[in-house]
């Protein structure tokens, strides 16, 4: 944007938000919420996140979603966002984070082939030995190699010659004997479930808390938003005493 642009949207802005109230304000006043909710999500937020729109947007027929995916951790405020979606451990911290009661985890992978004419990795030390399939995440940083096992935590700058450009295609290059890969686990389930894949140091990759939906303290949601917050919590509550329908 050129200066002129931004000069502009800066004297404009507060005008958008007093109309962007005032059609709130109308929707407040129907029987049942309507409008627009836009979220931001990282791609593996969104696959979390697409069951629980899906069922929300059943029951809310007037609400409209504008699901946004992309690597970066944004300004939800600046951007125009009423909510986004990230990992627990990195949400903003001065904002409401509801956590989604998914625990995730990354594990270590290789095919029985491979493992076959390697050996097995008993500590992430020896993964220094091995051919490693290493991924670039969404920012184009390589992805870290972390490990935690009774207090102990080791990252281990592992070597390969294959990197690609996200964690799901290192998992099936593991399943093609290439070599072993780090991914999220449920990017691995299928290939293990039919023994294509073999996961080696469980015990150093136990889970963590997944994603977590976070949201401004201050700013008044507007009635769409705030369905849709109770339609997750009633989500999760659902969920955690075992139920998989829509919770409304």
């Amino acid at each position: 944007m050129t200066q002129a642009g931004e000069a502009f949207l800066a004297r404009v802005r507060p005008a958008l938000a007093e109309i962007t109230e005032a059609i709130e304000g109308v929707h407040e006043l129907r029987d049942r919420p309507a409008g627009l909710i836009r979220l931001n999500a990282s791609t593996w937020g969104a696959d979390r996140l697409l069951p629980i729109v899906a069922g929300f947007m059943a029951e809310y027929p007037d609400i409209r979603i504008d699901l946004v995916t992309e690597g970066r951790l944004v300004d939800i405020i600046a951007e125009g966002f009423d909510a986004g979606l990230r990992l627990g451990t990195i949400a903003p911290q001065d904002m409401i984070a509801l956590s989604l009661g998914i625990e995730e985890a990354l594990v270590v992978v290789g095919a029985p082939g491979y493992l076959d004419a390697r050996g097995i990795p008993q500590t992430p030390g020896d993964l220094l030995a091995h051919e490693c399939i290493r991924a670039r995440l969404p920012s184009g940083i390589i992805m870290a190699w972390e490990f935690g096992k009774g207090g102990r935590v080791a990252n281990v700058d592992v070597a390969g010659r294959l990197i690609l450009g996200n964690t799901d295609l290192a998992a099936k290059a593991a399943a093609a004997s290439l070599g072993l890969a780090y991914v999220e686990r449920r990017e691995a389930e299928t290939f293990l479930a039919d023994g294509r894949l073999v996961q080696v140091l469980a015990d150093w990759t136990p889970p963590f808390e997944g994603e977590a939906l976070y949201y401004p303290r201050q700013r008044h949601p507007s009635a769409a938003f705030r369905a849709f917050i109770d339609y997750v919590k009633a989500w999760k509550a659902a969920r955690q005493v075992g139920f998989t329908s829509s919770p409304v």
